[in-house]
């Protein structure tokens, strides 16, 4: 078998180099297929990291929300006691709440506002696996502090450069004075161009519509050792509808639920992942058609030598296979460049992975062995006979 496929190898090459301008179009043709499917699968992975990344940061082993929760980008509270009669359960060590809002940030030096995401921390409590909000806990807990995401856009203002060279600047965040008293890292996402987390009395006077009582997210951290599904189901018996317990991988679903499925986003980056292996199917379609049409006497000399149609299929799979090798080269090297050049304009999580890089070189494989086989179709319609 492995015989027969290397001894086919050298004719399928040598079709190829006949015409090496149409050789190189081919490869470009799919370079640019496999292009437009990295930059959506790319593209499409950065969501979701992006939306979930503050999900995978919560210091919790359990969360509380509101049944009716979608999406961090428009959160739903619940009262707050129901955290607190998590208490009751002897696996419960200590619970802790967050409050989350759009709010309007203003840049120091444009005056122009912009939506920013803001999060409001017990100080004190465990929050965010950040080590610069532990180390920041106690500027946190002076009213109209707060500590700015350096990962946020740059249309906030040169934030970072400022509180690392000053320790701190004043702005304003929903029309009032505030002191930026420290940095983290966090990200952008598709929901939010920046974060700040603030403590939740600031969150309280930055949002005076917002009642004390009603909260966000709810936090439980369980004793060492304890099983959190198992303390997961005794909860849910114990605590009203009016509630959900999850644990951390189940909240991080739930928004990727929503962005895979009740957003437009996912849906268009899947299309564009169909169009492009299309595009791909019709560029090596056209290559493999007119090589076979160009060369259609060798071929029909071939067949009344005896060789059989699924040998030609062979060779005509061979060339589709070598052209898929040359096109998916440049096509991820460029995509590579591509990445970095998306996270400088939009400071979204993108970068090469090996699944994807195997996903895409199976689906370029798939592509041109797909174009090959229909090609087949105007060989084994060939008569020799008409031919001569």
């Amino acid at each position: 078998m492995l015989g027969k496929l290397f001894r086919k190898t050298p004719l399928a090459w040598r079709q190829l180099m006949k015409e090496k301008t149409r050789l190189i179009i081919a490869a470009a043709g799919i370079a640019f297929a496999d292009m437009l499917m990295f930059s959506q699968l790319g593209l499409q992975d950065s969501l979701y990291d992006s939306a979930t990344l503050a999900h995978s940061l919560l210091e919790a082993d359990l969360v509380v929300i509101n049944p009716q929760f979608q999406t961090l980008a428009s959160p739903k509270s619940f009262p707050r006691e129901r955290l607190y009669q998590t208490l009751a359960s002897e696996n419960v060590e200590a619970v802790s709440s967050i409050y989350i809002g759009m709010g309007q940030w203003k840049n120091a030096e444009t005056r122009l506002n912009r939506a920013i995401l803001i999060w409001g921390v017990e100080p004190e409590a465990p929050s965010f696996k950040l080590p610069e909000v532990r180390q920041n806990a106690t500027e946190l807990k002076l009213l109209n502090n707060v500590l700015f995401d350096r990962a946020s856009r740059p249309e906030y203002g040169a934030i970072a450069d400022i509180v690392q060279k000053h320790q701190t600047m004043e702005t304003e965040l929903n029309n009032q004075n505030i002191q930026v008293a420290g940095l983290f890292t966090l990200g952008a996402s598709f929901g939010a161009d920046g974060n700040v987390i603030t403590s939740d009395s600031t969150f309280l006077k930055l949002f005076r519509e917002r009642q004390a009582h009603q909260i966000d997210v709810g936090l439980i951290q369980l004793k060492h050792g304890i099983n959190p599904h198992i303390t997961q189901a005794q909860l849910t018996a114990a605590l009203p509808n009016d509630v959900k317990v999850l644990t951390r991988k189940d909240f991080i679903a739930v928004e990727r639920y929503y962005w895979e499925s009740q957003g437009t986003i996912g849906f268009i980056f899947g299309l564009g992942v169909v169009v492009g292996f299309i595009v791909g199917i019709v560029i090596v379609y056209q290559i493999l058609y007119t090589d076979v049409t160009n060369h259609l006497p060798e071929y029909a000399t071939l067949k009344a030598m005896g060789y059989s149609d699924r040998y030609l299929l062979g060779v005509l799979l061979q060339e589709a296979l070598l052209l898929a090798v040359l096109g998916y080269i440049p096509g991820f090297l460029i995509s590579i460049g591509l990445y970095q050049l998306i996270y400088v304009a939009t400071l979204l999580p993108i970068g090469m992975t090996l699944s994807r890089a195997i996903s895409v070189f199976i689906l370029t494989v798939v592509m041109c062995s797909a174009s090959g086989a229909i090609a087949m179709r105007k060989l084994q319609a060939a008569d020799p006979a008409d031919i001569f």
